[in-house]
């Protein structure tokens, strides 16, 4: 395990600073700069905005500085918000982000693998053809395009439920749904695939001439072996889950990291673009090995020293 966790860290490492690196560069490529408005800035005004901020420095003086910073793990300041850092927008911002992306979490296993489940039990039945057209829709409907639907008539037509702002459980609950549809919709399916592979295996066979009860057969020895795929999934849908709620932040009107990740980009504020990506990067890898030490735990016969 000590072996696997280092070499494991070692990538991590390496990933991250080629993400930096990577950011870094394609961030200064795009022409402009943080302070090119529609509305011309005053030279004078741009020059000291530039000295400031050392964005007049030279390209490769302003990367290692930005390496050191990222040392110490100062994302540096926001050039659109002043008096804030990148480090302040994503510790006010998170929270909110990570509590949507949880309840989303949570809700797509919750049904994903049960639906999988059941729809592979129900082969070529009614409740398979029903369970894979709804999964079918989930995926090929982009999660903006659910949000406005929901919105349109769980909120505009019905009435019912909020459609912007968290000041009850109710607002969550379009925006965790909208969130859902794709991720739900490939565990489910995801799921239904891996189980009926696994189902036809001669081990399943073999515990059933055992005699032993169905459920036994389907949940110790079936779903405990198809599982694997879904683990392999889950962390990097719980990372894409929390990126892909920028948009839906922003349709939804949430005070979460969407926002400012949004408008950074229009507004071409190159640190907060930069820190919001390299936090994501480090949050995805971190997932993986996270993934990877499960798969331990779900399968004993996996060595993750070899």
């Amino acid at each position: 395990m000590g072996k696997f966790l280092l070499k494991r860290v070692i990538a991590m490492v390496i990933t991250i600073f080629l993400v930096i690196t990577l950011t870094f560069l394609l961030m200064h490529s795009i022409p402009g700069g943080p302070f090119t408005k529609e509305k011309k800035v005053p030279p004078a005004i741009e020059e000291a905005l530039n000295k400031k901020y050392n964005l007049d420095d030279s390209l490769p003086k302003q990367y290692i500085d930005y390496l050191k910073r990222i040392a110490k793990l100062d994302l540096g300041p926001s050039f659109q918000y002043e008096g804030m850092t990148v480090n302040k927008l994503i510790k006010d911002g998170f929270p909110t982000s990570a509590k949507l992306g949880s309840f989303t979490v949570l809700l797509t296993l919750a049904l994903g693998i049960p639906f999988g489940v059941l729809s592979a039990l129900k082969q070529n039945k009614w409740p398979d053809y029903i369970v894979m057209f709804l999964a079918t829709l989930g995926i090929t409907i982009p999660a903006f395009v659910l949000a406005t639907v929901f919105i349109y008539f769980f909120a505009l037509k019905l009435g019912l439920l909020p459609t912007f702002g968290l000041d009850s459980w109710k607002g969550y609950i379009l925006p965790v749904l909208a969130l859902a549809g794709y991720s739900l919709s490939f565990i489910t399916r995801l799921t239904r695939s891996s189980m009926l592979e696994v189902m036809q295996q001669d081990y399943i066979r073999t515990a059933r001439a055992k005699g032993l009860p169905e459920r036994v057969v389907i949940f110790k020895h079936g779903l405990r072996n198809s599982i694997l795929p879904v683990v392999t999934y889950v962390g990097p849908m719980i990372a894409a889950i929390l990126t892909g709620s920028f948009v839906i932040e922003k349709i939804f009107a949430l005070p979460g990291m969407g926002r400012h990740f949004v408008q950074s980009i229009t507004n071409r504020d190159y640190t907060t673009i930069m820190g919001i990506t390299i936090f994501f990067a480090t949050f995805l890898v971190f997932m993986v090995l996270i993934v990877d030490i499960v798969y331990l735990l779900v399968d004993p016969r996996i060595k993750l020293d070899d």
